[in-house]
This record gives C-alpha cells, sequence and structure tokens, in this order.
C-alpha cells in the first residue's frame, strides 16, 4: 500500500507522517493495534522527525493493512484502500479512513 499517512502522535513508527511498522493491524472498530508507545514520549518523536531530516519524506516505505473492520475497503482482511488516514481519535489511534457498508448482507 502507498500513500498511507499516520498523524499519531507518540508512536514508534511514525516518522514523517509515514508509518515504518512494515505490516499495520487494525481491529474490528478501526483502531490501529501496531502502535508503539515512544519511551521518550511526544517529544522524542518530534526530535526523531527532525533528525530524519527531509529526504525521508521523499521514501515511500512498502506496508501491508491488516483489517477487521467493517469496510468497503477491506478485501479478505487486506485494506485495498490508497492513501489512507491513521489519526488520533479521542482514545485511541484509528483509521479514519474507514467507510461502512451501508448494504445489508446478501443485497
Amino acid at each position: 500500500m502507498k500513500g498511507l499517512r499516520c498523524t499519531t502522535d507518540n508512536c514508534e513508527h511514525n516518522c514523517h507522517e509515514r508509518c515504518t511498522a512494515g505490516i499495520i493491524d487494525i481491529n474490528a472498530h478501526g483502531v490501529c493495534k501496531s502502535k508503539l508507545k515512544r519511551d521518550g514520549g511526544s517529544l522524542e518523536q518530534l526530535f526523531s522527525a527532525y533528525e530524519a531530516g527531509e529526504s525521508f519524506e521523499e521514501l515511500e516505505p512498502e506496508l501491508i493493512v491488516q483489517c477487521e473492520a467493517d469496510c468497503i475497503y477491506n478485501c479478505n482482511h487486506l485494506c485495498t484502500r490508497e492513501n489512507l488516514s491513521i489519526q488520533d481519535g479521542a482514545w485511541r489511534t484509528k483509521c479514519f479512513s474507514r467507510k461502512k457498508d451501508n448494504f445489508p448482507a446478501g443485497e
């Protein structure tokens, strides 16, 4: 998957809004289970992104997004959406690109 933007705060995998986890796991509620808090917190993330420099912004790491959510982009537990957005919600880090299927099964 290309084009994932992660704006979560305090995650070991987040660098310049790019996820370096390789495999991202989204649960049935759209929550990112791959988030790994940094030992140094948000301040360390800020310095880490600064040290990586602008050259990292040009990289587009290849990612696999495993998904258990009820979503039109979920195909056999893999996300097929381009330009996925992962953000901090009120209580958890979630997929904000999730779009529920409005049609009942069988239609």
